[in-house]
């Protein structure tokens, strides 16, 4: 039977579709439908389900973030310890805003009347110190049936070091039909407070995705459903409602995944990926490999699972520009999203960057979405006045300042992902997508003085494009806390022998022969009496080369290593690896066609308070080889390039547009 691999992005603003079948590739765009995402996705879908072919669809979806962000999760109960009811509520020392003279108030996802408290415990080396009573597990579930809770998180302590407790209260929570969050199976790392909230927000999710997955299974029956994580790799419709935190990130991650394999084809192994789409942008940076991290806060909640370390900010096509109460210029975060949009969408009055990049003709509003959606520059001008007359600027003046105010807002989101983790931007090349990508990356580049500027073909859908390059992904982790000195090497590769187990045998199930399946190693190492801890691989080999690599490494984030100090184990983890089939790319030769077949028509255009006079290029007519010079638009169906003047570009032969300042 043929196969289909779709990959499906659902945006803020759109949702993005792209199809791989017989070794061709094919793209669709439609407008997102916010209040329930699955109607624009079977709408997409539909000339599929009907076909005799087997169709894999691998989704990145919103649903998880945007029910944290906007606190619309399921009510859930919390079952901890006895004495450790309030944990979510006395959270961390830590504070967000330092200097603060005032107390931050703390909201809970847990109503504190339905955080229950059972009479056991468990040592921190897994000893049973007093036994949880049967009845007392009956009564606690009986309560929380009655209390209308949707899903419940159980967290007890030092369940990481035996979950004995813990399976025995998820076995009598299952009898009821009841939803149960385990931590021990979430996350079985020790510190009570960041495990009990990443346990508590799983399952405040996981009605949620319950609902969302259940309607897209309903209609896509015939259909293989994978869902993308926020790790990199994909897992199972079933996997990710009993882990929806896993989804958390899952549609930005698709982009991260689609920008390290094309930047690699094309020569750019050290890239910043920029993805600027209708509601928001996300920026990470790629050193020859996806960097992630297990300290992530979502909201204001802390979520401790390894997640693909992207920066994301309120900055997108769609973003409002408004007047603070202070009387000045803002852009962001609210979002104009799918609907009502942009005001030259036709329903909205609100201006937003892209009626700000219209009036500036950075938009050629006859190829919007290659002509297939009608726009209207006459409401962006009258939506960008409004913002004009209570600043007292010009038109041309307002709208520079809104597109001024969003650049600067992303500038600050790569900043935090390269310099404040100790690299200097100008060693990466800018690796631009999404549909509003290509109309900032020049200005952002040379604002960060980067050199080199990587617009892909298909940037507008390269996030569903991602999608179908990911693997399947999972995680284990463990926590040990011993000296790295003193742990006996045996141990350690039981432990790892144990954990490498589980993901094979969940690696088979989804279908993965041994040969297709890549299992890494990694310790998370501190100095002794440190807080926080530094992800590195494992040198089964090499212990001494292990402690010189976290020397080094030490000092390069920190600035300073402790050469002769005790180094602790806190954690062990593996990454388990099911390797999925890859598109190959194919490099066309350079061509002699004339740049002329491919110009639309001359526009004027506005930069730096100047006016030009631009040419459009449909941006699909040109071939490998073509050279140009700025200042002109690079149209396609999904996103528009803007190359100021002084900036050129040239075609690789993988059709991406590779701009430099001149």
């Amino acid at each position: 039977m043929r196969e289909v691999r779709i990959g499906v992005d659902t945006g803020g603003t759109f949702t993005d579709f792209v199809i791989f079948e017989r070794g061709k590739i094919s793209t669709k765009k439609l407008p997102s439908t916010p209040s329930n995402p699955s109607v624009a996705i079977i709408e997409g879908l539909n000339e599929f389900l009907e076909q005799d072919r087997r169709l894999i669809v691998i989704h990145g979806t919103t649903v998880a973030t945007n029910a944290l962000l906007e606190r619309k999760g399921a009510k859930i109960a919390l079952i901890t310890t006895k004495g450790f009811e309030d944990i979510l509520l006395i959270g961390r020392q830590t504070r967000r805003n330092l200097y603060s003279l005032q107390g931050e108030r703390r909201n809970p996802i847990v109503d504190r009347r339905l955080c229950f408290g059972l009479d056991e415990r468990v040592t921190a080396v897994g000893l049973v110190e007093k036994a949880a009573a049967a009845k007392d597990i009956r009564a606690i579930a009986e309560r929380i049936r009655a209390s209308g809770a949707k899903a419940v998180a159980v967290s007890l302590i030092n369940s990481y070091a035996n979950p004995v407790h813990e399976d025995a209260v998820f076995h009598e929570l299952e009898k009821r039909g009841i939803l149960a969050s385990v931590s021990s199976q979430i996350l079985p790392e020790y510190r009570e407070y960041e495990r009990t909230s990443t346990t508590a927000v799983n399952a405040y999710l996981m009605p949620i995705l319950h609902h969302y997955l259940g309607l897209l299974e309903k209609k896509l029956r015939k259909a293989d459903l994978r869902i993308m994580q926020s790790n990199e790799g994909y897992i199972s419709a079933e996997k990710a409602n009993k882990e929806p935190i896993r989804t958390a990130l899952s549609g930005p991650a698709g982009g991260v995944v689609g920008s390290l394999y094309l930047a690699k084809a094309a020569g750019f192994p050290k890239i910043v990926s920029f993805d600027m789409g209708g509601t928001s942008t996300d920026v990470s940076l790629i050193e020859g490999r996806i960097r992630r991290t297990s300290e992530n806060a979502i909201g204001e909640f802390p979520v401790r699972i390894p997640i693909i370390d992207i920066h994301s900010v309120g900055a997108g096509g769609g973003s409002i520009a408004h007047i603070d109460k202070g009387g000045s210029l803002r852009v962001g975060p609210q979002s104009a999203g799918a609907d009502p949009g942009p005001a030259c969408y036709g329903k909205g009055e609100w201006p937003t960057v892209t009626d700000a990049n219209l009036v500036l003709g950075r938009i050629d509003s006859d190829f919007f979405l290659g002509g297939t959606m009608k726009i209207y520059p006459e409401r962006s001008r009258r939506a960008v006045k409004t913002i004009a007359a209570k600043i007292g600027k010009t038109l041309l003046e307002t709208a520079q300042g809104i597109i001024d105010i969003a650049n600067a807002n992303m500038e600050k989101a790569i900043r935090v992902i390269s310099i404040e983790r100790g690299f200097d931007p100008r060693d990466f090349a800018l690796f631009s997508f999404g549909g509003a990508g290509g109309m900032h990356a020049a200005d952002m580049a040379c604002h960060l003085r980067m050199n080199s500027v990587i617009v892909p073909k298909n940037a507008g859908v390269l996030s569903a494009f991602g999608l179908l390059l990911a693997d399947s992904v999972k995680d284990y982790s463990r926590s040990i806390l011993k000296l790295i000195d003193q742990i006996d090497r045996q141990e350690l590769e039981r432990l790892f022998s144990k954990l490498e187990q589980r993901g094979l045998e969940d690696l088979r199930q989804d279908g993965f022969a041994r040969p297709s399946i890549v299992l890494e190693r990694y310790l998370d190492l501190r100095y002794l009496g440190q807080s926080y801890e530094i992800t590195m691989p494992y040198q089964k080999t090499s212990p001494s080369r292990q402690l010189a690599d976290f020397h080094r490494e030490h000092k390069r984030l920190y600035s300073y290593h402790h050469p002769q100090g005790q180094v602790e184990i806190v954690n062990i983890r593996l990454n388990a690896r099911g390797l999925s089939r890859k598109i190959k790319l194919r490099k066309a030769p350079e061509s002699k066609a004339p740049l002329a077949a491919a110009l639309l028509r001359k526009q004027v255009l506005y930069f730096e308070k100047k006016k030009y006079v631009g040419s459009v290029y449909d941006r699909s007519l040109l071939s490998p080889g073509t050279s140009l010079r700025g200042p002109a638009l690079l149209v396609d169906f999904g996103s528009t390039t803007f190359l100021p003047p002084g900036f050129k570009l040239k075609v690789d032969g993988y059709l991406n547009l590779i701009m430099h300042k001149e």
